[in-house]
């Protein structure tokens, strides 16, 4: 079964990992985002104790 040797396939794995890594990669992560975080002030919630009705 010539599909279970790994010799070709590995290194068409390797060359394409490194491709993506070493180019692709870098020239994606300079993209701007389109929905860039914002800096939101944090507010602490003050929560009312609930009462019950039976006690």
């Amino acid at each position: 079964m010539p599909q279970l040797n790994p010799n070709p396939w590995f290194f068409i794995l390797l060359t394409s990992w490194l491709t993506y890594s070493m180019i692709v990669q870098p020239k994606l992560l300079t993209f701007i985002s389109t929905n860039p975080p914002s800096n939101m002030i944090q507010t602490t919630q003050t929560t009312t104790p609930w009462t019950w009705p039976w006690t």
